[in-house]
């Protein structure tokens, strides 16, 4: 789309303007949109914006609505827009035209979203835009009827408890949180706020729900966890390596479902006569001890149990995998790519994250966390690396090849 009648107005909050405008002015730019004007719009949720916002050379109006929230915020700004198309900026850059805004001005919610790991890891990207577009299905626009306030826990416990403060604060109408110590982490500090689940590991076992089918409280929303995850990683190994006698396992021990997973490792490794070692860390610092005992260990494989602390550490596993030559398999196919393994198996987390945007959009219309059921994953893959084993000399079993959702040549 070009041509110089697609003249946008840009509306962009004032809690993100400083972090997020630079790019997306180039995000517009690239969809062939010529931005007229930039609307900075602070609902008074956020101290000092009005500071920072002046500090912006490109912004060509600012609205202060103190305590009167985003919708009258957002009002303010359209009125004053002059633009023949208005893009709403919070995370993802959308224009729409502006008689298609102009039927849903009542009300734009604004939803939390925390995980405890980094930002940027591949999965998240690619979940998190499988769960805009559900929403989109269900008829919910980001940036007309919703807006994403994004916090990320860096695995520093002290990070994620500032996270946590930040969200609740912003009183959001939906926390929607990322694996287990993320939403554990929100039903410390809240019981009123609705906690949708995305990916929560085990909920009843780590305390987060009371059942499955009756989850009470604030919380509900999708399970990461089935029962026998590890065990098929482990037998996919030994189709793999036939003469696979010891297996390293690298997780995350400050999380209750990496722990679950291990468990479930080693006693199927113990029935097929596996020996398994655990490299288990609770934090970064725990990493160059880990991987210099996985060096003197020298397994024939490597399992890594996905966790946001694992998924975190792409690189570093990558390097110990080329180092040693290790068939490495995976939980998470994004992980399996940046890191250089074999193959991932487990279940589909954008697919988990298109599901939670149900969940969402039912708790909006009115719906209680505490009468929606738990759901479990349904959609499962295993996705193998062909170019990792060219490199490492291996060749797949024809039966792998055949069942594989997924082969990456």
């Amino acid at each position: 789309m070009t041509g110089a009648e697609n003249l946008v107005s840009v509306i962009v909050p004032a809690y993100n303007a400083a972090s997020f405008l630079p790019k997306a002015i180039a995000s517009i730019d690239r969809q062939g949109y010529h931005p007229l004007e930039i609307i900075v719009v602070d609902d008074g949720s956020t101290d000092n914006t009005a500071e920072v916002v002046r500090s912006l050379p490109s912004v060509s109006h600012y609205f202060h609505q103190e305590n009167k929230g985003p919708s009258a915020a957002r009002n303010v700004a359209l009125k004053h827009a002059k633009g023949e198309f208005i893009a709403f900026l919070a995370s993802a850059v959308t224009a729409w035209p502006r008689a298609g805004l102009a039927q849903h001005p009542e009300k734009l919610f604004r939803l939390g979203y925390l995980i405890a790991g980094p930002s940027g890891l591949p999965v998240h990207e690619t979940a998190i835009a499988a769960f805009i577009r559900a929403l989109a299905d269900q008829g919910l626009v980001q940036g007309r009827d919703f807006v994403i306030e994004y916090r990320y826990g860096d695995n520093r416990p002290d990070r994620i408890a500032e996270a946590v403060a930040e969200l609740v604060g912003l009183k959001v109408d939906v926390l929607v949180a990322s694996g287990t110590l993320a939403p554990l982490a929100l039903k410390r500090v809240t019981s009123t706020i609705p906690i949708v689940l995305t990916s929560g590991g085990d909920p009843v076992g780590s305390g987060l729900v009371d059942s499955l089918a009756r989850p009470g409280g604030n919380v509900t929303g999708l399970s990461l966890m089935v029962p026998d995850l590890g065990a098929k990683r482990l037998e996919i190994l030994l189709e793999l390596l036939p003469a696979m006698r010891r297996v390293a396992v690298i997780w995350n021990a400050a999380n209750p479902y990496p722990a679950l997973v291990w468990k479930n490792i080693e006693t199927a490794a113990r029935s097929l006569g596996i020996d398994v070692k655990s490299l288990e860390l609770r934090s970064l610092d725990d990493l160059p001890g880990v991987m210099e005992n996985a060096r003197q260990s020298r397994p024939d494989a490597l399992i890594v149990v996905e966790d946001p602390l694992t998924s975190g550490l792409g690189k570093n596993i990558a390097d110990l995998v080329a180092e040693q030559r290790l068939p490495a398999i995976y939980g998470i196919r994004e992980d399996m790519i940046v890191a250089g393994g074999i193959a991932s198996y487990g279940t589909s987390i954008p697919d988990l994250f298109r599901r939670a945007a149900t969940y969402v959009y039912k708790i909006l219309r009115g719906a209680k966390p505490a009468d929606l059921p738990i759901e479990q994953p349904t959609k499962f893959e295993l996705v193998i690396n062909l170019r990792t084993a060219k490199a490492l000399g291996l060749t797949i079993p024809y039966s792998l090849l055949t069942r594989a959702d997924e082969v990456i040549e």
